[in-house]
């Protein structure tokens, strides 16, 4: 993920960061960030460690909607977070910085030489969320548990390079992630073994195809 200071000097990065009034929280594992946030009009920036933004639908079932690793961004304007039933779980210990989203705009910013290569690094973030959002939604387009087990597995494959890759989350995150029973997963990965597409060995799978 593209760091959204890269290119700025820490000097810069720490006038920058006064500039924009931010402030920066450290949480322990497993808390709803979102609880004591003002979720209207802020980026928050993962420093360190990883969240989890997870929707509780009205049968009390949690959809993974997406995981934010370091130097991953979130907001109102980038991810679903205004509804209630919308939470921001921390997966690790973690770090947030937020800024304002109406500091960004504030004339003695722009005229800073960095504020350009931070707007430009901000940019590329989002068209990087962008794509990953769409990769998510070609996922889940696909009518069968079988269907979208390949076409994740597909898209990992091609990022890593390799047919050989380890899974970002555990079984039970994956089922969310692609809104499926986790029982009927279990079900289909053996199928997938079985009739020799997959291996797997822990979290880390290989594809045979």
């Amino acid at each position: 993920m593209q760091d959204l200071f890269e290119n700025i000097s820490s000097k810069n990065k720490e006038k920058l960061l006064k500039l924009l009034r931010s402030s920066t929280i450290t949480y322990t594992k497993g808390v709803n960030i979102l609880s004591n946030v003002n979720r209207d009009n802020f980026i928050g920036i993962v420093t360190e460690g990883c969240l989890q933004i997870i929707i509780n639908d009205y049968n009390g079932n949690n959809i993974l909607l997406e995981e934010i690793g370091e130097n991953g961004l979130f907001g109102n304007f980038m991810s679903a977070i205004n509804s209630e039933e919308c939470s921001c779980i921390t997966k690790e210990k973690a770090k947030v910085t937020y800024i304002d989203y109406e500091n960004i705009t504030k004339p003695n910013i722009i005229k800073t030489d960095f504020y350009i290569i931070f707007i430009k690094n901000l940019l590329k973030i989002l068209g990087e969320q962008l794509t990953s959002k769409n990769e998510r939604i070609e996922i889940l387009t696909k009518r069968s548990i079988r269907d979208k087990l390949l076409e994740y597995f597909k898209l990992l494959s091609q990022k890593k390079g390799s047919k050989t890759f380890t899974l970002p989350f555990t079984f039970i995150e994956l089922a969310n992630y692609l809104s499926v029973d986790r029982c009927a997963m279990t079900r289909e990965l053996k199928y997938l073994k079985n009739e020799g597409f997959i291996k797997i060995v822990g979290k880390k799978v290989y594809l045979l195809y």
